[in-house]
Formats: C-alpha cells, structure tokens, sequence
C-alpha cells in the first residue's frame, strides 16, 4: 500500500524536494514559538481563553497569534494581497496589460503583491499590537518598543511568504499553500479539545 512512497524515497530528487519541504516547514513551526518582543504571556492567554474573532485568526497563524510570536500574522496578508491584486486587474487597465503580457507581466503582478502584502503586514501587526496593549498584554510598551514589535512580526510574515515561494521553487507543492495548512493542522489538536 505504502509502496509508492518507498519508490518515491528513492528517487534523489524527489527525496531531496520531500527534505527540503519538510525543513522549511520545521523552521515555520520554530518561529511560531519564538514570542515577539515584550509580551506579557499571561495575559495574553487569558485574552484567548474566551474564544471569539482572535480565536479564528489563531487558527490560521498556528497559534502563533495566542503567542504573539514572530510569526503571529501568518501567511494571511499575502493570500489578502494576492486576492486584491487580483481583483484589481479587473478594474485597473495597466494591470489587465500586465496580466496579458504573459510571464513578465505575471512577475510584474508578482512583485506588486509583495510590496503590498508588507504594507498589510505592517498595518495588521499595528493593529494587533494596539489591541494588545489596551489588553495589557504588552505592558510598558512605548513608541520605540511598539515599533520593535510592529517590525518584527511584518518581519516575520515576509520571511513566511519568502519561505512560501523557496517551497514551491525547489520543495513539493504550492509552498503558500502548505504553510496554510500547516497552520491548521498544528492547530487542530487543540481546536478539537
């Protein structure tokens, strides 16, 4: 039954897609732990323990988010930004160009979609942080720490869109798409109990 798996462990460059994949994701699941700067655990948990809107958003971060972690914004502002890129190229004549003109224009897209999954990283990591600040779960926070903050975790969501592309160049599979489920499965035990 398992013997196509087995075929396909022998094959070097398969094997080395399949190690490849499965050390990114290992290096995900590492900075999902790693809390952000000047987090008050305690309170945070207790911010998470009544379920709600952040619960959700916790389960697409893998629970990284309840951590507050570097990783805490997840994937989710380039899947945001992919989907209004593509959106736009209805609407905005330049972009439909782009979109026509083939491979060039879809990495001209593509690098638009980066630039505008930081911008919404850098706005969803302000709003997190001004949330959990009048949560008092970061407490004496000043203007220098809030920036430390809001740079590391839009820091930490391009490493993930980074670490997305590199899957899907040299891993197995769509690499954002694995980093998604990913997230939901390191958060389905939990979400079960």
């Amino acid at each position: 039954m398992l013997s196509w798996l087995a075929n396909a462990w022998r094959v070097p460059e398969l094997r080395r897609r399949v190690l490849f994949t499965a050390a990114v994701l290992a290096v995900y699941r590492l900075g999902s732990w790693i809390p952000a700067p000047g987090v008050d655990q305690n309170a945070l948990q207790s911010l998470f323990s009544g379920g709600g809107i952040l619960t959700l958003l916790n389960l697409f971060s893998g629970s990284a988010l309840s951590r507050f972690s570097i990783f805490a914004l997840g994937i989710m502002p380039y899947v945001t930004a992919s989907i209004i890129l593509q959106l736009m190229t209805v609407v905005v004549p330049t972009l439909e160009r782009l979109q026509k003109e083939g491979e060039a224009g879809y990495a001209k897209i593509n690098q638009y979609t980066r630039y505008l999954t930081v911008a919404l990283a850098a706005m969803q990591a302000l709003g997190y942080a001004f949330l959990f600040k009048r949560e008092n779960a970061l407490p004496n926070v000043n203007a220098g720490r809030l920036v430390i903050i809001i740079v590391t975790l839009t820091a930490g969501c391009t490493l993930l869109m980074w670490l997305g592309e590199q899957i899907t160049k040299r891993g197995v599979g769509n690499g954002i798409s694995l980093l998604i489920f990913a997230s939901i499965l390191a958060y389905a035990p939990s979400g079960i109990s």
